[in-house]
């Protein structure tokens, strides 16, 4: 569920995506900083790189699938392959990535940054999930890149690519026992991916039982899925969702629905589905837009639910659907930090200096009707600074749900829950300077380098990075935030209302918005 026109970044940094050919290194591993670096895997030994005092491993193998099919082990080498450049992307539309940087047969891999390899130290891990709704995206965008946080916290950061859209969820299950799967098998992957992690971490110098799943949008939504999901318990220990709680309203029933219309639309049937195997991508894109068109529909971007070709409950590989309100029991023991920021995917009207409050009242009145004026002296009471920009401005999707979520997570566990709220506002011309969708990644990462066409390269944003990531990378070492850059944070609960309030002075709240998002909430439902 990205914003396109900010992931065009991706096309920068697209050149080097390797296209799935193992080069072999002839290099011992020696003096690693000035030679590959070589480190054993359950499949076969690797090289990386070294720089700034980081180890880095891109493109490496952890499973290999049919389409359709659960993933599998991958194949073993002999030999040690080098994998300094990231591997290909799965199969997608968009706007930034070429075909040939798409690959259904190798797009398996995962990155891996860190301090020490082969030292018998006990890193915490901290695996990435990217965003892109559960449709688009890819491990290798530059603001994602691990090595800042390696680097500042001693941390291992691991990203993963895996199925997405019809080649990760379509429900084929209807024709015969072999596709039982098939509407999950994308985040079958990244299951497969965390038990790679949970076998091979050690040896990146990172600890296996302190396993950190995190991920912004569509990688927060992954996230949730995770936590109901009973073969991934146990191969991570916390959970950090960013801008994640997008409900996804897909059941066992509308996937069997899409998945016979699907089959009809290419004109099969049970007796040759599998000829479904060999029929091109972007043909079965068409098709499958077709089947949703005539059965769930097609999403209408800016709604408050998800349809699609998205993971299903289906009792075995998924429990429930996350954020509805809270996950599985199988998760009740995992802390969890999550949150979102000021105005997420809301178009925002910051570029007009001139926008009057009696103009921004008409816009309102459109929307809320009859409880415009409740919704001026809430967000007044809220935001007592308020500019007729923001009023117009404020997301209205991912935070609701984020205070509803946290409100029974921390109700139904004893598992600590940190809850935070990014408005510091980027003053970045490109970035309709906001606090929008995505900009807490190169922040929590401290990638201001590589994300600085997001927050500029401002001293407050510097500042903050080094806040927001001192807490990432806390959480992921003990589930505690709290750092001594930051004021005391304790774990939230509907009653506290506990917030973070990260901006160029961060601050405590308590349940500061609380009325203003039920009155948005029953309003845009």
């Amino acid at each position: 569920m990205k914003n396109l026109t900010r992931l065009s970044t991706y096309s920068l940094f697209i050149a080097s995506v390797l296209t799935g050919l193992w080069l072999t290194a002839c290099s011992p591993t020696g003096n690693q900083h000035q030679k590959e670096p070589i480190v054993k895997t359950n499949y076969g030994s690797i090289s990386g790189s070294f720089e700034d005092g980081v180890f880095s491993f891109k493109g490496v193998p952890y499973a290999k699938a049919n389409r359709f099919m659960p993933p599998q082990a991958p194949d073993s080498w002999e030999g040690v392959h080098e994998h300094t450049k990231f591997g290909p992307i799965a199969m997608q539309v968009n706007a930034w990535s070429p075909e040939t940087a798409m690959n259904e047969q190798k797009l398996f891999t995962v990155n891996v940054w860190t301090r020490g390899i082969n030292d018998g130290k006990k890193r915490p891990v901290m695996f990435w999930l990217h965003g892109g709704g559960f449709g688009v995206g890819a491990s290798d965008d530059p603001i994602t890149d691990g090595k800042m946080l390696a680097q500042k916290g001693d941390v291992v950061l691991v990203s993963v690519n895996h199925r997405l859209n019809i080649m990760g969820f379509l429900d084929l299950s209807a024709y015969g026992d072999q596709y039982a799967s098939s509407a999950n098998v994308g985040m079958l992957d990244v299951v497969a991916a965390l038990q790679w992690v949970n076998k091979n971490i050690r040896n990146f110098g990172g600890d296996p039982k302190n396993v950190t799943i995190l991920g912004e949008s569509g990688g927060g939504g992954k996230v949730g899925t995770l936590l109901s999901m009973p073969a991934a318990q146990g191969l991570f220990h916390k959970a950090i969702i960013q801008s994640g709680t997008l409900l996804n309203v897909m059941t066992k029933e509308k996937s069997l629905q899409v998945g016979k219309a699907l089959v009809e639309e290419l004109g099969l049937n049970k007796d040759n589905v599998s000829e479904i195997n060999n029929i091109p991508y972007k043909r079965l894109v068409e098709a499958g837009n077709k089947a949703l068109e005539r059965t769930v529909g097609l999403r209408t971007p800016g709604s408050t639910t998800m349809v699609g070709f998205a993971p299903v409950p289906d009792g075995v590989n998924l429990l429930q659907q996350p954020f509805t309100p809270d996950f599985a029991d199988i998760s009740k023991d995992i802390p969890i930090l999550m949150g979102t920021t000021l105005n997420e995917l809301v178009k925002v009207a910051y570029g007009e200096k001139n926008l009057t409050m009696d103009e921004a009242k008409k816009r309102l009145e459109k929307i809320y009707g009859d409880k415009t004026e409740t919704y001026l002296k809430l967000f007044e009471k809220t935001y007592p600074n308020a500019t007729p920009q923001d009023l117009v401005s404020i997301d209205t999707l991912f935070r609701p749900n984020t205070i509803i979520t946290a409100d029974a997570r921390s109700a139904k566990t004893k598992a600590p829950v940190y809850n935070y709220l990014l408005t510091w506002k980027s003053d970045v011309d490109n970035s309709s300077k906001g606090s929008f969708h995505g900009l807490d990644i190169p922040l929590a990462f401290k990638n201001i380098e590589l994300g600085k066409h997001w927050t500029g390269t401002s001293d407050d944003a510097k500042n903050l990075a080094e806040k927001m990531s001192s807490a990432w990378i806390n959480f992921a070492r003990t589930g505690n935030p709290n750092d001594k850059s930051l004021p005391a944070w304790k774990p939230y609960t509907a009653e506290n209302g506990e917030t973070m309030i990260f901006d160029k002075e961060p601050k405590i709240v308590h349940n500061q918005d609380r009325e203003l998002m039920q009155l948005i909430k029953s309003v845009r439902k």
